[in-house]
């Protein structure tokens, strides 16, 4: 069973940074997709970034516009661990962050999340 744990959440001023982290615990080389997704309450959830990776230091990312060039997806397979590297963030980044993994059919597993609040 795979289990996700977020962290790194919090309270910025617009422009500020944050880094986001997801722990990944049994994780097997079958659930080769990693994503972020946030969701405000009362909206759907929206796809941040997912990091694909296609083995022996062989990956692929995507990022939904609104974050291309401030946030940078990554992974630490020697740590188990998927970051979310937020940059110049802004108050329509404000939302609960959750952290997911699958396979490129679906995503299977989801952490209980982490608040981001940017404030202007």
């Amino acid at each position: 069973q795979v289990q996700l744990v977020e962290s790194g959440g919090g309270s910025v001023q617009a422009g500020g940074s944050l880094r986001l982290s997801c722990a990944a615990s049994g994780y097997t080389d079958n659930n080769n997709c990693m994503g972020w997704f946030r969701q405000v309450p009362g909206k759907e959830r929206e796809g941040v970034a997912s990091f694909y990776d296609a083995g022996v230091n062989n990956y692929y990312t995507y990022y939904t516009p609104s974050v291309e060039g401030r946030f940078t997806i990554s992974k630490d397979n020697a740590k188990g661990t998927l970051y979310l590297q937020m940059n110049n963030l802004k108050p329509e980044d404000s939302a609960d962050y959750y952290c997911a993994a699958g396979t490129t059919r679906a995503y299977d597993y989801w952490g209980q999340g982490t608040q981001v609040t940017v404030s202007s």
